[in-house]
């Protein structure tokens, strides 16, 4: 089924692909796999949702390729917990183009990993992104464009240190490892080697802001990259030469399972956004992932709302996707 392929697609925690779908007439329902639920990482299952959120666009957008037009419910039933949304079609109408854009942008929309190539972001991209994320009920917070600031400065602080945390806690790095795959394997769920495999060193890119002489300008420092996780690999951190065009905060206004599904949402469609210019975003979860980290973030950029996740977004010259699992193990009838 197409629409559950493309869903399928979406982003979620180390690629645990957290979801089953169940088929009931004209309405698919998205259920949450406990069984691959990280529980040391997502002890209130946060994650979890946010990536079943995640999803729930790709059936959301899968009907739209139909000419269907979706209805969303959330958590629709509170007697099963696991049960995180139904999306029905209720009538018909054409794609229009930004819809179709999107479609074409699942199969090479991918968390990006590795290292970023020259090329600057455009302003009006920055712009819908942050549209994309307000249409589905939540905040994208742009922290800098272009430019470094010392609240980026102060996020690479907090990454950092919640790295370590979670680095000397042995059931953490466990559970991380165990999805982690190693070379050549041909599993289609977690993180694929090659993923955080070390990249060769990127040439420097020219500063920008030269005269008419070549003498610089002053110009701009450029974006901090944020520690990549190492997934207890030393030594695989792929930031390379090239920094981030834009650093950013997902936020909601609560920080109940109900916003979680719609930052997962958000995110999807905003990384879609992004992926049909050419545009990835690496994610970086671990400080959000520590309860006191979390209000550090919340504090330092002043957030009205909860943080749910940071992005830098930058350009890639390639779009090697990670693995999904086949459409027959993620159909259930029960």
């Amino acid at each position: 089924m197409a629409v559950i392929a493309m869903a399928a697609r979406a982003p979620s925690l180390h690629n645990t692909q957290p979801w089953q779908f169940r088929v009931r007439g004209d309405t698919i329902e998205l259920l949450a796999d406990p069984d691959r639920w990280l529980h040391q990482l997502d002890p209130d299952g946060r994650e979890l949702m946010i990536s079943c959120g995640a999803a729930l666009f790709g059936l959301r957008l899968g009907l739209r390729s139909l000419g269907l037009l979706p209805v969303t419910e959330l958590l629709p039933e509170p007697a099963q917990p696991w049960l995180a949304g139904r999306v029905r079609a209720v009538g018909r109408a054409a794609m229009n183009k930004v819809e179709a854009e999107l479609v074409a942008a699942v199969p090479h929309r991918h968390t990006h990993r590795g290292a970023f190539t020259p090329g600057d972001v455009a302003a009006r991209l920055l712009d819908a992104l942050v549209a994309d994320a307000a249409a589905e009920g939540v905040e994208l917070l742009l922290v800098d464009r272009h430019g470094r600031s010392a609240l980026t400065d102060q996020l690479v602080t907090m990454v950092t240190a919640a790295a370590g945390e979670q680095q000397a806690n042995p059931d953490v790095t466990a559970e991380l490892r165990r999805w982690v795959r190693a070379p050549g394997s041909q599993a289609r769920d977690g993180v694929p080697a090659w993923a955080i495999g070390r990249l060769p060193d990127e040439p420097e890119p020219r500063p920008t802001g030269y005269g008419r002489h070549g003498q610089c300008q002053n110009p701009p420092p450029l974006p901090a990259r944020l520690p990549q996780r190492d997934f207890g690999q030393q030594g695989s951190d792929q930031q390379g030469r090239v920094p981030p065009s834009a650093t950013a905060v997902l936020s909601t206004v609560g920080d109940t399972p109900t916003d979680w599904l719609r930052g997962g949402q958000a995110l999807n469609r905003l990384l879609l956004r992004a992926a049909t210019r050419w545009v990835f975003a690496s994610l970086q979860s671990q400080p959000m992932e520590s309860p006191q980290r979390r209000q550090e973030v919340r504090a330092v950029l002043g957030l009205a709302g909860h943080p749910q996740l940071l992005l830098q977004f930058g350009r890639s010259n390639t779009a090697r996707a990670t693995p999904r699992r086949p459409q027959a193990e993620l159909r259930t009838n029960e």
